[in-house]
């Protein structure tokens, strides 16, 4: 296999025959250059593909110059891989073709499958199961194909693929879109950036972005893999994958389009407001070791920044130190940082003292400018001072227009200490950073040869320091917790339903999470029964209808607070029923709910959810009615244990409160992280059938917590189905 090593991928293997294959058939090879459908032979041929390419058009015998057969089953010689083109109705004995040659891997490139609708996904389900049956992998379908630089395979339709051949390099793609994929290549190689492999995945019928990130942690010629996603279809494979790939010493990076919150319109809890599919988005990435960016430009820059691993554990915010020749550049950089929650590194007087040395006067200041002083010796002493010193955790060179005149200046004091060829040891594992102001691509394609991230501009630098000093690795993974006792507690029956509130606490009850007293009475409840279970619980009260209708019973009128006797109580019953009436006079009403009025240092939101893309989720934050108004929460993948809720909670500001902040009184902070344990443990329910749960407010008190309200909504699910 051409441009490959012994111990590379296997001949025969899923990944040589996707990635490297010996022989390719194009079935639906146009003989019109013009056409997309002969691009593939064309890009073959252009950029050096030294094995068999064999045009498959039953209208031609010859095609762009080779000889071209009717069917798939027609050709000699064995296929690693077919490359469809056909219309949409000739895809299906297209694959049959396939199967029967002993193809192992066919990419579908042709359209009109799940991407049209609901009767295209039928057909796209029907040729995913067909191609399993026929025991043949499939790329696709809608899917513009793959290159592979190393071994000079552009196997796609992709118009980026007229230019020069792409250099071959570390760093491998895997998109969700196709036409992305033209475009990460394009701005890569105008960057000087090497690729090994890069694949678009269609619409992912069957290899997905987890499967193909999975091959490439093994594959030799990678170091670091993309991920340009518009959705998640598969996040425990991809969970695994990344984990594998942290293992095997490669970064994997994520840009993820689609901040909306998918999913949240079906949500009943405010916890399915506060957690969109892209904050749960953000926790899985997190938990699965995933550096996630949020420019497209810092996706392609970030690649050199993570050769070398996360960084050492430090407590406290990264401290980020500048050396730059131009002061309003730094200064751009400089600021954005300080959004992405970096301090500024100030130099020591025993650093400046060590600079005075080699002639360079340094002020005890965030930026070191070498604006007016800068000369190559300098500029090279103040990077090896910066990579030495104990007082900053990374590196940011910044260069003015000697980036693109005078490269000597900055450029290349910047190779000689933090190149391939500085002293490692020197070097150590802290992370060198470079911004070059102008447009400087002779510099920029210099600084990645010599594995150095270079940025073009301040926000993509800032955003890729901000994403590297997030980047810890993979969460550790926890013991799975015991099921918890919930037996007879939740209600059997099929579809989507809401439980009320005393159902709800129930659950919460044997979850371990303590809850409020209580007492139910029927609907129709007269005033002398409220007074006698009023008088049980202690007066003043809570007084709430209860209906599995009224999720939110604050909205529709049917909680009275400080209700202070009986006749109170009745009256605030009944006024509480003419609202519900006239707010939705269709609502079952299964009872009235008194609880005794519950204090505390602090509310907090503590809830759990079934995400639809990357599973179940626990959210803890400060509740009370502006909980949504004003979210201030942290997310993990369920279930938790005390660590991850431990970390949690440091991560909400308003939490801070309750761990005696400024001298306030402190609360049970064991008692909060262990009611998150706690409802977490949700997520191993036999089919999990809890959707949502949530308990907002949760009373925090200086000896406990107490679950005052909560809500549960139930869509039980096939215990043996996968996410």
């Amino acid at each position: 296999m051409a441009g490959t090593a012994p111990g590379d991928w296997a001949a025969g293997s899923l990944a040589q025959c996707l990635f490297a294959p010996r022989a390719v058939a194009l079935v639906g090879a146009s003989g019109d250059p013009a056409r997309a459908s002969a691009r593939p032979q064309r890009f073959l041929a252009a950029h050096g593909y030294t094995g068999r390419v064999v045009p498959v058009n039953p209208a031609r015998a010859e095609v762009l110059g080779a000889k071209a057969y009717p069917r798939v089953t027609d050709i000699d010689g064995p296929i690693d891989h077919a490359f469809v083109m056909t219309a949409t109705a000739q895809v299906e004995q297209a694959l049959r073709d396939c199967a029967a040659h002993g193809v192992p891997v066919v990419t579908v490139y042709s359209d009109g499958f799940a991407e049209t609708g609901p009767q295209g996904a039928a057909l796209q389900a029907r040729l995913a199961g067909l191609a399993r049956e026929l025991g043949v992998r499939l790329l696709g379908p809608n899917c513009i194909g793959l290159v592979n630089p190393v071994d000079r395979v552009a196997l796609t339709v992709n118009a980026a693929l007229k230019a020069d051949t792409p250099a071959p390099g570390p760093i491998a793609v895997v998109s969700q879109s196709g036409s992305m994929l033209g475009t990460l290549l394009s701005r890569g190689v105008a960057r000087g950036l090497g690729f090994s492999r890069m694949v678009s995945v269609g619409n992912e019928a069957d290899l997905g972005v987890g499967e193909l990130t999975d091959l490439l942690v093994d594959d030799p010629a990678t170091r670091t893999i993309l991920l340009f996603l518009e959705t998640l279809r598969d996040a425990p494979r991809l969970a695994r994958a990344a984990r594998r790939a942290h293992a095997a010493g490669k970064a994997v990076v994520a840009y993820k389009l689609g901040r909306s919150a998918l999913g949240a319109a079906l949500a009943v809890s405010h916890t399915g407001a506060l957690a969109g599919s892209d904050a749960a988005v953000d926790a899985f990435l997190r938990d699965a070791g995933i550096v996630r960016v949020e420019m497209l430009d810092t996706l392609l820059e970030i690649a050199p920044l993570l050769a070398r691993g996360p960084a050492p554990a430090r407590s406290g915010p990264m401290r980020g130190a500048v050396v730059t020749t131009t002061g309003g550049g730094a200064a751009m950089v400089v600021d954005r940082m300080g959004l992405q929650g970096l301090a500024p590194a100030v130099p020591t007087p025993a650093f400046c003292a060590a600079l005075a040395a080699h002639g360079v006067t340094v002020r005890e200041t965030p930026v070191i400018d070498l604006t007016m002083a800068a000369t190559p010796d300098r500029y090279r002493a103040v990077l090896q001072g910066l990579l030495d010193a104990d007082f900053c955790d990374a590196v940011l060179a910044v260069a003015g227009s000697s980036a693109q005149f005078e490269p000597r200046l900055a450029v290349e004091p910047i190779v000689a200490v933090a190149g391939r060829q500085a002293d490692p040891a020197r070097r150590g594992t802290k992370p060198v950073a470079v911004f070059l102001a102008p447009q400087a691509d002779a510099s920029l394609a210099l600084l990645a040869g010599e594995g150095i991230a270079a940025f073009r501009t301040p926000e993509a630098c800032a955003d890729a320091l901000g994403a590297f000093s997030r980047w810890t690795g993979p969460a550790p993974s926890a013991p799975t917790p015991a099921a918890p006792p919930c037996e007879g507690i939740l209600p059997a029956g099929p579809g989507r339903r809401v439980l009320d509130e005393q159902r709800s606490l129930a659950l919460f009850d044997a979850l371990g999470i303590p809850t409020v007293a209580r007492r139910v009475l029927p609907a129709d409840a007269d005033a002398a029964a409220i007074g006698r279970a009023g008088d049980a619980l202690g007066w003043p009260l809570a007084v709430k209808l209860l209906s599995p209708d009224l999720p939110h019973k604050t909205e529709a009128g049917a909680v009275t607070l400080g209700v202070a006797n009986a006749a109170q109580a009745a009256d605030a019953v009944r006024a509480m029923r003419d609202r519900v009436r006239t707010h939705r006079p269709d609502a079952r009403r299964e009872g009235v709910l008194l609880q005794p009025m519950v204090t505390g240092l602090l509310e907090v939101i503590l809830g759990y959810r079934e995400d639809p893309l990357v599973g179940p989720i626990v959210v803890v934050g400060v509740g009370g009615r502006l909980a949504e108004l004003h979210p201030d929460v942290a997310l993990r993948l369920a279930p938790v244990d005390a660590a991850q809720a431990r970390a949690m909670l440091d991560e909400v500001r308003g939490l801070a409160v309750v761990r005696g902040w400024r001298g306030l009184p402190r609360g049970d902070v064991d008692a909060l992280v262990a009611a998150i344990v706690a409802i977490g443990r949700l997520a191993v329910l036999p089919g999990q059938p809890v959707a949502e749960a949530e308990i907002n407010p949760l009373m925090v008190r200086a000896d406990g917590v107490v679950a005052v309200d909560g809500l549960v909504v139930l869509e039980p699910r096939d215990p043996d189905a996968g996410r």
